[in-house]
């Protein structure tokens, strides 16, 4: 998973991780907001769900301690990090801001 992570993340377009955990509750609430933002995007950027529990080793290497935690990453570098749920147009405002898209 590592190396198809890092393809991932090296995308000249916006990738946002979202780690996520099943039990976690606000990572529940950030779901659909993250589908909501994906949808005002579309093409834009690409929105990645990495479940913690399951790629424990790509959890550590980005330092990930609590759930959920979005990382926004451009052509291969973290451009902003944040843990807890954001409304939907604070996402858009931070991926508009800090992407050079």
């Amino acid at each position: 998973m590592n190396n198809s992570f890092d393809n991932l993340i090296k995308s000249e377009k916006p990738v946002l991780v979202d780690f996520h955990a099943t039990w976690c509750g606000p990572c529940k609430v950030l779901g659909p907001i993250l589908k909501e933002v994906k949808d005002n995007l579309g093409d834009r950027i690409s929105i990645i769900k990495i479940d913690v529990d399951k790629n424990q080793q790509i959890a550590s290497q980005y330092q990930v301690r609590g759930v959920p935690t979005m990382i926004l990453f451009q052509e291969g570098k973290q451009l902003w990090r944040e843990s807890g749920v954001l409304d939907k147009n604070a996402i858009i405002k931070i991926i508009l801001e800090k992407s050079n898209k």
